[in-house]
């Protein structure tokens, strides 16, 4: 018989984004949580809420954001599916591209894969967002990114000092 933690130890390491930045920002958010839990996807850490600049248009409300590593048994598109369900639910509307919303979920890195179908994997533009690498950095700071190899502390450092400074942990 397999030991409980022994499974766990072999469960795949997902990092999921997780932001809003129209009404009650926080609320969305923990909702957001609680609706994933529900579909089989374990949070096995959650990183401090950050407050940063809407992009690419700063005048936008500010985005609240947080970073999850989960776990799953779903496969990227499902659970993909998934997120975009549990976007409408909490509101979210086809509007155009970066346009501010209730709720915005992302699949950061499912268990280092690459993958460019309907999918890309991992998010093609992570690497350059303070939002996602400095809550990641917070909950993994040993993260290597799968394509680049590059270490998160690395890609930190690449953001303009504006970028670090702009963005706040509440």
């Amino acid at each position: 018989m397999i030991k409980q933690d022994t499974l766990e130890s072999q469960a795949k390491s997902i990092y999921l984004g997780l932001g809003s930045n129209l009404g009650n920002r926080r609320n969305n958010i923990e909702k957001a949580k609680f609706y994933l839990t529900k579909q089989n996807i374990k949070i096995l850490k959650s990183s401090s809420y950050y407050e940063s600049l809407s992009w690419p248009n700063p005048k936008n409300p500010k985005f609240l954001n947080i970073v999850l590593n989960i776990s799953t048994n779903i496969n990227p598109l499902e659970l993909l599916k998934i997120c975009k369900e549990v976007e409408v639910y909490l509101g979210r509307k086809k509007t155009s591209k970066n346009s501010p919303r209730e709720c915005d979920i992302d699949i950061l890195d499912y268990d280092n894969r690459e993958a460019e179908s309907s999918i890309i994997l991992p998010h093609p533009r992570m690497h350059t967002r303070n939002f996602v690498l400095i809550p990641l950095f917070e909950i993994n700071k040993d993260w290597i990114h799968p394509i680049s190899k590059q270490h998160i502390k690395k890609l930190i450092l690449l953001l303009s000092n504006r970028d670090i400074t702009s963005i706040k942990q509440i």
